[in-house]
């Protein structure tokens, strides 16, 4: 579906993918990676790099070593599926592999010479998530990425087709942001949280700020809003509705300039159609990295997540359906769109319990590694997740945390079977309540639920909210 980028967008992005490598350790796959010279490089030492394998699908990745020594590679999966990886020098055959049915898949390999190796992962059967983890020594350490600056240049004709919708100055100013410090929104649909703007993100990106609003279609009806609430510089809305308008300079040198991107709701599958292997993609990128803000309410918020619920075509998935079955059709997943580190394994979801989505969330988190949890807000509530992982909450609803824990169990996870998952964790956060998503500590309320699809009422205990 989504890994299957034109040949123009899938080049731009391995571009700018290597640019944006040179600093940063990578967390999460980024295709097209499939051959050695499309390699998704940063790969660092111990940290953990997300993916998924689809049919026909090859994913590679490179690594620096700088010194001789121990390479341990482990590539944890679903236990139904079998994956292999084959580890590489610059030149020559594999010089170790791995090609068992165990999981996870690790081996090590003792490197007598330095230089860019690559691992190589395949399916031999199945399909879906997995982690990679390669452990090797190294004596140097990725330096962060520039300081933000304003060295984006004049602004670019703006191309005729394009809508664009600017309230405030339309020249470039510089907000001082700190590398490394990037933060998100996450907002649940519905009316939106003001507070979350102007008491989360404001303080962030200081006043006077440059902020970009992103949609295929609608309005510009957050511009003269947030240019008030948030007493910012700008507000530009664009309506990027095509792969040509998110790869024009004048949508890229927009974003990229920004210290604030804000994606509004509307069809997140849409969003990926059109954005996902762009400058858009890339340039928001930018944004988070050089320490600014990216968030997103409804449609929006499903893009901030390590692996989006991505419907694409299909009806979208309901809790009373897809509890019948682990593996029914509505419920379907892409790759990351923006890597946070916050969120990574982190997945999203909205309009929660306005529209009972919490079975829908619970058989999510099913389909991915217990390592996964879920964020799900309702509507009118945001929580807001700064750089060390803390996050707080606003709005009028609250926000519910799904996780497994050592007393989980999955009893029932088959495709064509109803779905039997016991003793999950269910956090609940209102207005003020915080939680950290690297320690998971909170000051919410705790509840272990289960569900259980062969029954008419699912949930135990029979309102989990």
């Amino acid at each position: 579906m989504k890994n299957n980028m034109n040949i123009l967008s899938a080049s731009l992005a391995a571009c700018l993918l290597a640019s944006a490598n040179s600093y940063a350790c990578l967390t999460n796959e980024i295709e097209s990676n499939n051959t050695e010279s499309s390699a998704n490089s940063g790969v660092c030492s111990n940290t953990l790099v997300t993916g998924e394998l689809s049919r026909n699908d090859v994913d590679w990745f490179s690594f620096e070593v700088t010194q001789t020594g121990t390479i341990d590679i482990s590539l944890d999966h679903s236990s139904g599926d079998d994956f292999d990886w084959f580890l590489y020098q610059e030149t020559g055959p594999a010089v170790a592999s791995r090609e068992t049915s165990q999981v996870p898949e690790s081996g090590s390999y003792q490197a007598t010479s330095t230089g860019t190796y690559y691992v190589k992962l395949t399916r031999y059967s199945g399909s879906g998530w997995y982690d990679l983890n390669v452990s090797f020594d190294e004596n140097t350490t990725p330096p962060p990425p520039p300081s933000g600056s304003c060295n984006y240049g004049a602004r670019p004709s703006k191309p005729g087709a394009l809508k664009a919708y600017i309230a405030g100055n339309s020249a470039d100013t510089c907000n001082v942001l700190t590398s490394g410090n990037g933060a998100t929104l996450l907002m649940g649909g519905g009316t939106d949280v003001d507070a979350a703007f102007n008491q989360r993100v404001t303080p962030h990106v200081g006043t006077g700020a440059d902020v970009v609003v992103l949609r295929t279609s609608g309005t510009d009806a957050y511009n003269d809003y947030l240019l008030a609430l948030m007493n910012a510089d700008s507000v530009e809305t664009l309506i990027v509705d095509s792969i040509s308008k998110a790869n024009d300079p004048y949508v890229e040198w927009a974003i990229r300039s920004a210290e604030f991107v804000w994606f509004a709701g509307g069809d997140q599958s849409d969003y990926l159609n059109q954005w996902q292997g762009t400058a858009v993609q890339t340039a928001v990128q930018h944004v988070f990295d050089k320490g600014g803000v990216v968030g997103g309410t409804s449609a929006g918020m499903a893009l901030m997540a390590d692996s989006i619920y991505d419907p694409d075509g299909v009806l979208g998935a309901i809790s009373s359906e897809v509890v019948t079955d682990y593996c029914h059709e509505t419920l379907n997943f892409s790759s990351t769109f923006v890597s946070i580190p916050m969120l990574s394994n982190a997945l999203t979801d909205t309009h929660f319990a306005e529209r009972d989505r919490m079975g829908r969330a619970a058989v999510s988190l099913a389909r991915h590694s217990s390592a996964h949890f879920n964020i799900a807000a309702d509507e009118a509530t945001s929580i807001y997740i700064t750089a060390d992982g803390s996050g707080v909450v606003d709005g009028s609803g609250s926000i519910y945390i799904l996780k497994e824990t050592a007393q989980t169990q999955r009893l029932a996870l088959a495709c064509g079977q109803a779905v039997e998952y016991q003793d999950i964790l269910r956090v609940k956060l209102q207005s003020g309540d915080n939680y950290n998503v690297y320690s998971h500590t909170h000051t919410g309320s705790e509840l272990m639920m289960s569900i259980d699809g062969n029954l008419t009422n699912f949930y135990l205990p029979t309102n989990p909210y």
